[in-house]
């Protein structure tokens, strides 16, 4: 397992990435890449076991990580408060599914939201994941962690 953190408050605009700073557990295998002080993951399309032999049909076409997110998120100061969203990312396009809401009734006002979900990533590629805003609006996020395991 590979786990990236980023305790400090950050204010992330719609359509960006939530930035991680530090790298709680590096990937032993470096499946996992990650560029510093950003929000994007390089996961590498390579299966730690050996696939057994079959047809096309047979072997699917992707190895599939388990990437789950938590982080505390609130509305900035200034703004006017409206639903939060983010959601998991590859290659900058939302995952459907993984879509996280919430609608505090202030700004500054903190809660959590978490998801974790299977990432199918196609096999012999590299693929970026992330973690974006989708709301209309800027949030505050803190506490934000990420892992990703194969």
């Amino acid at each position: 397992m590979a786990e990236w953190t980023s305790v400090a408050r950050q204010v992330v605009n719609p359509g960006e990435a939530i930035v991680f700073t530090e790298n709680a557990i590096p990937c032993p295998y470096g499946l996992v890449l990650h560029r510093e002080d950003s929000g994007a993951f390089l996961t590498k399309g390579i299966a730690m076991k050996p696939q057994p032999r079959r047809c096309c049909c047979m072997n699917p076409p992707v190895v599939n990580y388990q990437v789950s997110f938590g982080a505390n998120v609130a509305v900035p100061e200034g703004e006017t408060v409206g639903p939060i969203t983010v959601a998991i990312a590859i290659d900058g396009n939302s995952l459907l599914g993984t879509e996280m809401e919430v609608t505090p009734a202030a700004v500054e006002e903190f809660t959590n939201i978490s998801r974790c979900t299977p990432v199918g990533i196609w096999k012999g590629c590299c693929q970026t994941i992330s973690v974006r805003n989708t709301s209309s609006i800027p949030i505050t996020v803190e506490n934000a962690n990420i892992g990703i395991v194969q």
